[in-house]
């Protein structure tokens, strides 16, 4: 029986990281990628990974379409970033469209609360998005923060990191 699936593009990195730079990159970050490469994993990151003078959106389509893994940060002004709603939307969509073994997702939840993420509350309410005239952006937006906090992931406080 032939597969209604359509085949998995080579793989060029082990793991995107969709993150809000002015929340984490200066730490928590910076942390998780340096970890993750001293482990040789490779790691897509935007302000290393995309070649200048390419354009960025094109670039960042292609890496997460060809990575193994999403690791999602959700931190306190993440949902005010248009860059990174659009690429929560596209990795949702390569979750969907790829079998659960070639694509894994890993949110992580940086002194947010997951429920306010999956609920559209606090700093992740309608109106902390950015500006779209396109209803259908917004509701694409919205159904990806929703999907993406309903996975299984880390919940990290402010007091776990002082103990």
């Amino acid at each position: 029986m032939a597969s209604s699936s359509l085949p998995t593009p080579p793989c060029t990195y082990d793991v995107f990281v969709n993150f809000r730079g002015e929340d984490t990159r200066a730490n928590f970050t910076d942390h998780l990628v340096t970890t993750l490469e001293r482990k040789t994993i490779c790691v897509c990151i935007d302000d290393k990974d995309v070649e200048r003078g390419k354009e960025i959106w094109i670039e960042l389509k292609q890496a997460i379409k060809t990575s193994r893994m999403a690791v999602i940060v959700f931190s306190k002004n993440y949902a005010n970033s248009e860059w990174c709603l659009n690429e929560l939307v596209l990795i949702m969509d390569c979750s969907k469209s790829r079998s659960n073994q070639t694509f894994k997702l890993l949110p992580i939840f940086y002194h947010v609360s997951p429920s306010d993420v999956r609920q559209q509350k606090g700093n992740f309410a309608e109106d902390q998005l950015p500006n779209c005239t396109y209803e259908d952006m917004v509701k694409k937006w919205r159904e990806a923060l929703t999907d993406a906090a309903k996975l299984a992931g880390f919940h990290l406080k402010r007091d776990q990191l002082h103990q």
